[in-house]
């Protein structure tokens, strides 16, 4: 007879725990984004994230769970009415994971694992803002994230965690969402950006960071809480569990110095945004490898993304579409280059469930050959292909009804300003007057000329190098 459900202390405190630091990471993705984008549009970037939060938490309660989680329908979605928000669930046994044979599963609430993916639900959708800075509608924003979020997040979702046809049919491996996160949301941040087009100005003037400590502190949250992105997807606390947590540090501290090197060769200077950046492209790679490889291969994959994500920012420049912070060339290449590592270096010597629990092979390197490889890049066509096209279609309807770029006088005075009517420095003087701060102090005339004497800036004929990534 089995034993009466029982819940795992540890296993649910170490869920709960990380499910608030992967929510911790949003604002996160707030002040990073916000440090990134110019001083007239940070409030509206960072209003794309915090409505993240309200939005997709709500869809995801009331159907967005079901969807991904719910029994397999088809290989494509779950039940939509499995764990429908109209229902409740508290008795003894819903438990995650709980079966007939075992019916305490992980000991885990079934709410308790609800929100922790939740969040990383959040997470994604907020990641495709970076690429639309400074001139998305809000509620264009708010329409396509609950479309992107319905027909593209929750089924991917589901295709890659739920038993749906990657996980339970191609046998690819994701530990905690490189596939499902990171290539999906790099995707449908390039084909927006597409939609929308370029920013007015770019790539001729100069948009770079306006303030570099946001930046740094939005890097430093993000990187705080990844260890429940990655350690916390293990669900349960035991050796995997460390294993994620050592591989996220060292492949994040690899990269911080793989970015920093490349802008030391290319600029003799290296950056606290590329080091940042750097940082960020660290988390992205490890992320779907965090608990199949082994440090060593951890270490290696952290310089790798950080100089390929590096080099991957330009490409805007050479192929002319504006992802504003550089979404595409972090999240999306380096979502890429952790997925493929594991068609490589994945060894069930340091987790069993590769074989046992997804079915997979190991990498090239330990003797899997190229079986496991080709299932990577298969689902990373999969999931860029649908992310991509359903993102382009959304994004374009949108455009033509409501209208999902804002008017050129809008985008010229300031989003915020347009948006919201609200900006995020003040810099009038206290006693009031219309003088600025900077007129005060001599910088700059109150209508944005130059001091006596001073010469105004020549428009400069290259495009100018933002140092931003996303």
């Amino acid at each position: 007879m089995p034993e009466a459900p029982t819940i795992d202390g540890a296993n649910t405190t170490w869920l709960l725990v990380s499910t608030a630091l992967v929510l911790l990471m949003t604002p996160g993705l707030a002040l990073f984004y916000g440090g990134l984008n110019r001083a007239k549009g940070v409030l509206n970037m960072m209003m794309m994230s915090f409505s993240a939060i309200g939005l997709i938490s709500i869809l995801w309660w009331f159907y967005g769970f079901s969807v991904a989680f719910g029994t397999d329908v088809n290989g494509f979605w779950g039940d939509p009415g499995a764990y429908l928000g109209t229902k409740t669930f508290l008795a003894e046994a819903d438990l995650w994971g709980a079966t007939a044979e075992n019916p305490s599963g992980i000991g885990v609430p079934l709410y308790v694992f609800m929100a922790f993916q939740m969040v990383f639900a959040v997470i994604t959708v907020a990641l495709i803002s970076g690429a639309i800075a400074d001139r998305a509608k809000f509620a264009g924003w708010l329409l396509f994230a609950f479309g992107w979020a319905t027909l593209v997040y929750f089924p991917v979702a589901h295709w890659v965690w739920g038993g749906g046809i990657i996980g339970g049919d191609i046998h690819a491996l994701d530990f905690a969402g490189g596939t499902a996160v990171h290539i999906n949301a790099g995707a449908a941040a390039l084909a927006v950006a597409l939609v929308l087009g370029k920013r007015l100005g770019w790539p001729r003037e100069g948009m770079k960071p306006h303030n570099i400590p946001l930046v740094a502190l939005g890097a430093g949250l993000l990187w705080f809480g990844w260890f429940g992105f990655n350690a916390g997807s293990e669900l349960t606390v035991d050796s995997v569990a460390g294993l994620a947590f050592i591989n996220t540090q060292l492949a994040t501290a690899a990269a911080v110095l793989g970015w920093i090197a490349v802008e030391w060769v290319k600029d003799r200077k290296p950056t606290m945004v590329g080091a940042s950046s750097g940082a960020v492209a660290g988390l992205v790679a490890i992320t779907p490898a965090c608990g199949f490889v082994a440090p060593w291969a951890s270490v290696l994959l952290g310089i790798v993304a950080g100089v390929v994500c590096a080099l991957a920012v330009s490409l805007k420049y050479k192929l002319g579409y504006d992802d504003s912070l550089d979404v595409v060339g972090v999240h999306f290449v380096g979502g890429w280059i952790g997925s493929l590592w594991l068609g490589l270096f994945a060894t069930n010597s340091v987790n069993a469930a590769i074989t046992d629990v997804v079915g997979a092979s190991d990498g090239l390197f330990y003797g899997g050959g190229v079986t496991q490889l080709g299932r990577q890049a298969l689902a990373g066509l999969i999931v860029t292909a649908w992310s991509f096209g359903i993102a382009w279609v959304l994004a374009f309807v949108i455009e033509k009804t409501i209208g999902f770029r804002v008017k050129a006088e809008a985008e010229v005075e300031g989003i915020d300003i347009g948006e919201h009517a609200e900006s995020s420095y003040d810099l009038s003087p206290a006693g009031g007057g219309t003088g600025s701060a900077f007129a005060m102090a001599g910088i700059g005339t109150p209508g944005g000329g130059t001091t006596s004497g001073a010469k105004p800036e020549a428009e400069p004929a290259e495009p100018v190098s933002e140092k931003v990534a996303g």
